[in-house]
């Protein structure tokens, strides 16, 4: 996820990085989500931003949108707002560390189990491709992330879940 180009390029590179390196993320879940025999490798608290899905590593990142530069913002099209988040996944091939286009799709749910509409676009630039989608939230608002991604030339889904706590106040 390099950027060797403009200096406006670097700086939008390095803004993303840091969205991605900000918050956590699980795998989408299609369709419903995953039967109840299914294994979904959870992300840690706190810590984890990535999760290891065979030939590739997936990272992710959830945070509110005010936090967002606003030249990256106006760059990429985000609302700016303490009552947005945006979710930042990218998957990268484990040998090479190159970014690859994969399909990738959300669903989230609050405590609650309201669902929250989150639908994701591609980005790429230079060599880096992200796939990034908002949603609104409230003050105190936790949302879980669950994410099903499968990376071209692969048949088989991965899903992905994390949870992440949004404060607006």
């Amino acid at each position: 996820m390099q950027c060797n180009e403009s200096p406006r390029g670097s700086q939008i590179m390095m803004a993303l990085k840091s969205i991605s390196t900000l918050s956590f993320v699980s795998l989408l879940v299609a369709c419903g989500g995953p039967g109840p025999a299914a294994t979904v490798p959870e992300a840690e608290p706190a810590a984890a931003s990535s999760a290891d899905i065979g030939d590739h590593v997936v990272h992710f990142s959830a945070q509110p949108t005010d936090q967002i530069p606003p030249e990256v913002a106006r760059a990429y099209n985000i609302v700016r707002s303490k009552n947005r988040a945006m979710l930042n996944v990218s998957v990268l091939d484990k040998k090479s560390g190159a970014a690859v286009t994969a399909k990738v799709t959300v669903k989230t749910v609050n405590l609650t189990g309201q669902l929250k509409n989150v639908t994701m676009r591609k980005i790429e630039e230079q060599k880096a491709i992200y796939y990034i989608g908002e949603t609104p939230v409230a003050n105190r608002e936790t949302l879980i992330f669950d994410i099903t991604i499968m990376p071209d030339g692969v048949d088989k889904s991965t899903d992905v879940r994390f949870k992440r706590q949004f404060y607006s106040d």
